[in-house]
């Protein structure tokens, strides 16, 4: 169940090349793919959130029809949603989007970067 902290941790470390850290000080947990931030999860919030990046357009329309997708807390509000993960989102869903935001995140890096997360 992708609604609660352990499940959403270790979703995201098993991608290839993923870390996490908390450079922005205790409680918010920022996972990495090498350098990049791809996923961030404010662990002392109830019920727990979940920033992720996502292609703008997107955004728009994830906000539009899911009332627990609003725009990235503390976050670029076109490229980033916050995920309210209160049981209203499918874990089907919550997954689609952690790929999503990895998958975006990965498609920017430089060509050698991705190189060598395809090994």
């Amino acid at each position: 169940m992708l609604s609660d902290y352990d499940s959403l941790r270790a979703y995201c470390l098993a991608k290839k090349s993923t870390s996490a850290g908390y450079p922005f000080g205790e409680g918010t947990l920022v996972l990495k793919v090498l350098t990049k931030m791809f996923a961030l999860i404010m662990e002392n919030s109830q019920p727990l959130r979940m920033n992720l990046k996502c292609n703008p357009e997107d955004a728009q329309a994830l906000r539009a029809e899911h009332k627990a997708i609003e725009p990235g807390y503390h976050m670029n509000k076109e490229h980033w949603n916050t995920l309210i993960l209160d049981g209203s989102l499918p874990d089907a869903l919550v997954a689609e989007l952690i790929d999503h935001s990895y998958d975006l995140v990965v498609q920017g890096m430089k060509k050698v970067d991705r190189e060598r997360l395809s090994k």
